[in-house]
């Protein structure tokens, strides 16, 4: 699963012309510090929505890795 979410997140970053990120940490902000922009958030929850058939974002706003991890985890 963390494999997954790091390649979803550096094919955004790549595509935003970012540097891809060799890890990620439960702590890691999108928005601070991978630099994901509301439209990259988007992209990612489709893009999780469509790999794990759920919306990470259905109860509320998630800021870091580790949500992301803990809604796959549920």
């Amino acid at each position: 699963m963390e494999q997954t979410i790091l390649t979803i997140i550096n094919s955004i970053r790549i595509a935003q012309e970012l540097t891809p990120v060799t890890e990620l940490h439960t702590t890691d902000n999108l928005r601070e510090d991978l630099e994901l922009t509301s439209f990259d958030l988007a992209e990612l929850t489709v893009r999780i929505e469509d790999k794990y058939g759920i919306d990470i974002f259905e109860d509320g706003l998630v800021n870091t890795i580790g949500e992301i991890y803990n809604k796959l985890q549920q």
